[in-house]
Formats: C-alpha cells, sequence, structure tokens
C-alpha cells in the first residue's frame, strides 16, 4: 500500500473512530489527557502496522484490539498504586456535587465508579459489549478471546458489578 493511501485510510478511520476508541481508552483508564495520547498513539501503531491487517476482523475491531493493547502496555509501565490512586481520582465516591451529577448523571456516575473497582477483564467486556455494543463475535475478536469466554466473562462480570454497587448503597434493578 502506497504512502499516500495509508495515510487517507488512517483519515478515514480516525474520522469514523476516533471518539469511540478514546471513550474506550477513557473508561479504562479514566484520565481524559492520557486517553487522548493514547488514542493518539492506537492510530499512530494502525498506520505503522497497517501493511499487517488482512481485513480479517473488521476495521473497527482491528482498531479497539490496538487500543486496548496500548492502554494495557500503558497501565503495565505504571506503577499499580500510582494507577489505583488516579483511577480512584477519576471516579471519586462522593463527589456528588450538582456539577458532577449534571455533567454524568447520579447513576451512571455510580455505575462508571463502580466498574472502575472491577478486575480488567471485567471492564473490558463490559465496555466492549454493554457501553460500546459490539457483538460477541466482534468483542471476541477484540480481546482475542473465545465466544464462549466473552459470554462467561461477560456474566460474571456484571455479576461482580451487581455486587460493587451494592456495596457503595447503590440498588437499581436496571443493572
Amino acid at each position: 500500500m502506497e504512502d499516500e493511501d495509508r495515510k487517507q485510510r488512517i483519515r478515514e478511520w480516525y474520522q469514523e473512530y476516533s471518539d469511540a476508541i478514546y471513550q474506550f481508552i477513557f473508561i479504562m483508564i479514566g484520565d481524559h489527557e492520557q486517553s487522548k495520547d493514547l488514542t493518539h498513539d492506537t492510530f499512530l501503531k494502525a498506520y505503522n502496522h497497517m501493511g499487517h491487517f488482512k481485513g480479517e476482523t473488521s476495521d473497527k475491531n482491528w482498531l479497539y484490539r490496538i487500543a486496548r493493547n496500548v492502554t494495557i502496555d500503558f497501565m503495565r509501565k505504571r506503577k499499580p498504586i500510582r494507577y489505583i490512586a488516579d483511577s480512584l481520582k477519576a471516579f471519586p465516591s462522593n463527589d456528588h456535587s450538582p456539577e458532577r451529577i449534571i455533567q454524568l448523571g447520579e447513576a451512571e456516575g455510580q455505575i462508571y465508579h463502580a466498574l472502575s473497582k472491577l478486575k480488567r477483564s471485567y471492564r473490558e467486556v463490559i465496555i466492549l459489549r454493554k457501553i460500546k455494543e459490539l457483538s460477541i463475535r466482534e468483542t471476541a475478536e477484540v480481546l482475542e478471546w473465545k465466544e464462549s469466554k466473552v459470554k462467561t466473562t461477560l456474566f460474571r462480570g456484571l455479576q461482580a458489578m451487581k455486587i460493587q454497587l451494592q456495596k457503595e448503597g447503590y440498588d437499581h434493578e436496571t443493572i
């Protein structure tokens, strides 16, 4: 593929998918500025590895897979204590100011806070299936799992999220 063709394709993908990729990364790490940087890194990596893209998955799923790997690499490089502290800052449990409620909505804020407390595999599958609304097959492609693992992990993740929400005093039957 010619360099100009690769640049055009990346521009098109960025136009179409950058917001979704950014949201996915932000939900994973809870840091706006770092999410912007990792989104940029995702598209840069896609550009550099476009020759390896065989079209076996959709463009979107390939980009989600890259975003996931970029985010995991970032999280591994950071010190775990700092990552946990940053995550808690991004999702404060007792910030119920009117501004915050207006910004996220009280229920949504509590859900994101509970989600931030789950283990990574649960967070990833819940974000992809329930927030980004990918199919089971698409989620399996992004995570490089079998479809049965997606189903099992999603079920367990949603159960863990219900328990976490109950621990935090949130009792809502729609979760």
